[in-house]
């Protein structure tokens, strides 16, 4: 439960159900980006192949190493497929400019999805979303 992540304060409430209510709604807030950065891995700095990285440890003892898929990415920053590597936050924001406009013709209303840029679409597939009026 301590983590930098975890943002579980300040906490305003005074009844304990309220309190409870807060910390089950931080977890499940942290709960939800976990699996979204373990399947946003291969945008994200993080490193996809933890397996790759155990297999080149010396030792148990000895200080973890990242894969060399992941020291590739935090060289070039780039990703296997071209695309731009992000942290959790900047792709966050980059998926925020994603938008659904109203675009008014005479008497009619009709709802657009902005087209998604090839990283927010990448991300979008990864994360089996799509986006659809």
């Amino acid at each position: 439960m301590k983590s930098v992540d975890l943002k579980i304060r300040p906490i305003y409430h005074h009844l304990a159900d309220r309190v409870r209510a807060h910390v089950f709604l931080c977890m499940l807030a942290y709960y939800v980006e976990w699996h979204m950065r373990q399947a946003l891995a291969p945008l994200l700095f993080d490193d996809e192949d933890p397996e790759a990285a155990a297999a080149a440890r010396k030792s148990i003892v000895s200080p973890a190493e990242r894969s060399p898929k992941a020291n590739s990415k935090d060289t070039l920053k780039r990703t296997s497929d071209g695309l731009p590597v992000h942290s959790f936050q900047t792709l966050l924001k980059d998926l925020a400019t994603l938008t659904m406009n109203q675009v008014r013709v005479g008497n009619q209303t009709v709802q657009m999805v902005a087209t998604p840029t090839t990283v927010q679409q990448r991300a979008l597939d990864l994360l089996q979303v799509s986006v659809s009026v």
